[in-house]
């Protein structure tokens, strides 16, 4: 199983990303029954959960990100996504998608790096 994230870049404050999350080497009833999930890392800081969908595509949200971020997921594409709306130089960070397997192997992404200038 691998991820494959994509779609991070340099944007001014206030402006938009959307990140992609393309899974591979799962079949389609798995991939669409995992929660699929967002975290970012910030230079000197821990990771952290951005945003998680399950897979009957209820959603979790940080409280920083609330309004701002929108999660997804397209399970015939195996893919997840992160809109990313009125972005602020605080959500600068290497962005990492993740799920689960069988309630216990987790697996990552290789990151994406937002920065947002002010």
């Amino acid at each position: 199983v691998q991820l494959q994230a994509s779609g991070g870049g340099l944007v001014q404050a206030g402006g938009s990303l959307r990140l992609s999350c393309k899974a591979s080497g799962m079949i389609l009833s798995e991939f669409s029954g995992n929660i699929m999930s967002w975290y970012r890392q910030a230079p000197g800081k821990q990771r952290e959960m951005v945003a998680t969908v399950t897979g009957s595509k209820d959603t979790n949200y940080t409280d920083s990100v609330k309004g701002r971020f929108t999660i997804s997921r397209d399970n015939g594409k195996r893919t997840a996504y992160l809109q990313m709306n009125n972005l602020k130089p605080e959500d600068t960070a290497a962005y990492y998608c993740h799920t689960i397997r069988f309630k216990k192997y987790h697996y990552w992404g290789q990151g994406t790096l937002v920065t947002v200038s002010s």
